[in-house]
């Protein structure tokens, strides 16, 4: 464990050093504060629930495409500059500088929660939210970066190119995206077993202020098998 903070306090520290990471991170929390005052809140009689709801409907789709560019360079870099070869000269296992990299992005997503948390404030405080609304909502976006980041380290692990990481990534992205909406055009038992697969489903229940165990597992379940897979990845190179 001690490694894998060692890993994670590095990545995160080199996401402060670099211009890229405060870029993405004032991107995303434009794009939450012109969804928010743009789609979320206006409508006449709009409720306070439907206006948080609303908000975390756009902000689970910035969590996702940010995901994507975060995660991008967490090991296709390190690749590309060769400085791999120290990682895997160093006394880490490979599970520890996945899981290393993966919780220094999933930090840097934690702090660009809290900087958004302004405006599920401000709805609360002119409307009537339950708090419990807010903490679902939250618990729900972090879940789907935890997914998405996975996703994006796998993808990394892939290739050593960024570009590439982000595609392939992405890909994987709409797919699980994609299969919500074949949900609606096919026909049961089909129709149970694409929307088990879609994130969006598992999403929905939290942006409307309810925590169902089994979507929690979805997720916790997509993270798992992302970073085995990329475990795996780094420990077939390893051997190359």
């Amino acid at each position: 464990m001690r490694n894998v903070l060692l890993i994670a306090r590095r990545e995160l520290s080199a996401y402060l050093r670099t211009m890229s990471g405060y870029i993405i991170f004032a991107l995303m929390l434009l794009a939450d504060g012109l969804w928010f005052n743009v789609f979320a809140v206006p409508g006449p009689g709009k409720k306070s629930a439907d206006v948080l709801a609303d908000f975390f409907t756009g902000s689970s789709g910035i969590t996702l495409i940010g995901a994507v560019f975060i995660s991008m360079r967490l090991i296709a870099e390190e690749r590309s500059a060769g400085t791999i070869t120290l990682l895997y000269s160093s006394p880490v296992h490979d599970w520890e500088i996945v899981i290393g990299k993966y919780l220094s992005a999933l930090a840097f997503f934690g702090v660009f929660f809290a900087a958004s948390l302004y405006m599920p404030v401000l709805v609360a405080v002119y409307g009537k939210v339950s708090p419990g609304h807010i903490f679902a909502g939250y618990l729900g976006l972090m879940l789907v970066a935890s997914a998405a980041l996975a996703i994006g380290t796998f993808g990394s692990a892939l290739t050593r190119s960024q570009v590439l990481a982000a595609v392939t990534s992405m890909v994987m992205v709409l797919t699980l995206t994609i299969c919500w909406l074949l949900a609606k055009v096919t026909d049961r038992p089909l129709t149970e077993i694409v929307t088990g697969f879609a994130w969006w489903g598992h999403f929905d229940p939290f942006r409307n202020g309810l925590v169902h165990l089994r979507h929690v597992i979805y997720f916790v379940l997509v993270t798992f098998i992302s970073l085995f897979a990329a475990t795996r990845v780094l420990e077939a190179r390893r051997w190359r």
